[in-house]
């Protein structure tokens, strides 16, 4: 059967370092900023995320992008 996805909702994510544990790892935490145009680019996602990073009092560890799809049978 074939399927195709059918793009619903994407999402920027910064991952923050904000602190060190006990055991001296790193705490981590996320920060999501929902509905961004499913059709962006990635390079203009992660630039996006650069710049937002720019402002975060925690330094910065990881950008990522979610992206939630349908799947619909055709």
């Amino acid at each position: 059967m074939a399927v195709n996805a059918m793009p619903v909702q994407s999402t920027l994510q910064l991952v923050v370092q904000t602190g060190i544990d006990a055991n001296g790892d790193p705490v981590l935490r996320t920060r999501s900023y929902r509905n961004v145009k499913t059709e962006a680019q990635d390079a203009d996602v992660y630039e996006v995320g650069q710049v937002l990073a720019g402002l975060q009092i925690h330094p910065l560890n990881a950008i990522q992008r979610l992206n939630e799809v349908d799947l619909v049978a055709v």
